[in-house]
C-alpha cells in the first residue's frame, strides 16, 4: 500500500508569530514546537509519516525581521527566512558569493527554491544540504537568538549528526553573516547528483587565499561523504605555501579521496563517491585559485 502524501499523520496547533520576540516567546511557553521556515523537508516529513513529535507548528515566514539581504561594511548579513531564490538571483550574491549562488542553482526545483529557506536548509542539517560547504568554505557565522540575548557560532559548529544540531529548544536561528573575501581569495562549488536538482551523491567547495603565486590558505569542505560537512585538513595542509600545479592539486585531491569515509545508500556508493571525489576536488580546487586572480603554473 503506498504511502499518501496529502495527509498528515498526526494533528496540531498552529503559530503564526508575527515578531521575533513573539516567537521567542512562544518557544519558551509551548513543548514541542517545530519551526516552518520554508517546509520542503518538514512537511514532506511529516506527510509521509516520519516519527516526529509536534504538537505546535509555528510559522515564521511571515516574520519581517527575518527575511533579508544587507551589505553592512566588509559582511553580508542573510535572515535565516530568506528564500533560496532569492539568495540566489541577488546581485550582491552573486558578485561577492558566487559559490553560494551555484549551490542554490543546483538544489531542486525553482518552485522549491521559491519556498526554501537558507535557515531551514541549515537546521535541516543534512549532511548532504548544498548551502552548508560553501557557508562553511566562506567562513559563515550564525545568530542564534533567546530571550536573554544572542549567540554568535561559526556554520561549522552548529550541525553535530544527520538531522541534528545544538539550536536550542527556546532559540531561533535568525541571521547568516559572511564576511565577503578579500580580493585574493576565492570560491568554488561542485556538486554530482544523478540530475541537476537530485540530492547530493557529493558535493564540495574550495576556500584558496593566495600570497602572490603560492597558496596562503584553504579550506577544503565536503558533503555526503560523512555523518556531518566536513573539512579534509590533511589535503588543505598539502596545498598551503605551494604553487599550483597539476602534480599539486592531483595530491590534494589523492588525499582526500584516501581520507573521506563515504558510505552505500540509494543515491550513491562508496567506491563512486571515493573515485569522483578526485574530479571534483580538482576541479573546485582550479576553479578557486582562477577566482582568487591565481595563473595556472603548468
Amino acid at each position: 500500500m503506498g504511502v499518501n502524501t496529502r495527509i498528515m499523520s498526526r494533528e496540531f496547533d498552529y503559530l503564526e508569530p508575527k515578531t521575533k520576540t513573539e516567537a521567542l516567546n512562544f518557544l519558551k511557553d509551548y513543548e514541542n514546537v517545530k519551526i516552518l521556515a520554508g517546509g520542503t523537508d518538514l512537511i514532506v516529513k511529516l506527510k509521509t509519516g516520519a516519527n516526529i513529535k509536534v504538537d505546535y507548528m509555528m510559522n515564521i515566514k511571515e516574520i519581517a525581521g527575518l527575511n533579508y539581504i544587507r551589505s553592512v561594511n566588509d559582511q553580508i548579513l542573510i535572515g535565516a527566512c530568506t528564500p533560496l531564490s532569492t539568495i540566489e538571483n541577488n546581485e550582491l550574491i552573486k558578485d561577492k558569493l558566487p559559490a553560494l549562488c551555484e549551490a542554490i542553482k543546483t538544489m531542486a526545483a525553482i518552485a522549491v527554491r521559491n519556498m526554501g529557506t537558507v535557515g531551514g536548509n541549515l537546521c535541516n542539517s543534512s549532511p548532504a544540504g548544498d548551502t552548508i560547504p560553501p557557508l562553511i568554505a566562506y567562513g559563515a557565522k550564525l545568530v542564534l537568538e533567546h530571550l536573554g540575548g544572542v549567540k554568535v557560532i561559526p556554520v561549522s559548529d552548529f550541525i553535530t549528526g544527520p538531522g541534528k544540531n545544538i539550536l536550542g529548544k527556546e532559540e531561533l536561528l535568525s541571521e547568516i553573516v559572511i564576511t565577503v573575501p578579500g580580493e585574493q581569495a576565492g570560491v568554488a562549488f561542485i556538486k554530482k547528483s544523478r540530475v541537476k536538482s537530485d540530492i547530493s551523491k557529493i558535493n564540495t567547495a574550495v576556500y584558496i587565499e593566495r600570497d602572490k603565486d603560492t597558496v596562503k590558505e584553504c579550506k577544503i569542505v565536503l558533503g555526503s561523504v560523512a555523518a556531518t560537512v566536513i573539512r579534509i585538513n590533511k589535503a588543505e595542509e598539502s596545498l598551503k605555501g605551494q604553487r599550483i600545479d597539476k602534480n599539486v592539486i592531483a595530491q590534494a585531491a589523492r588525499i582526500v579521496s584516501e581520507e573521506i569515509k563515504p558510505i552505500n545508500d540509494n543515491r550513491s556508493t562508496i567506491e563512486y563517491r571515493k573515485a569522483i571525489s578526485r574530479v571534483i576536488i580538482a576541479d573546485a580546487i582550479t576553479a578557486a585559485w582562477q577566482r582568487s586572480g591565481g595563473l595556472s603554473n603548468d
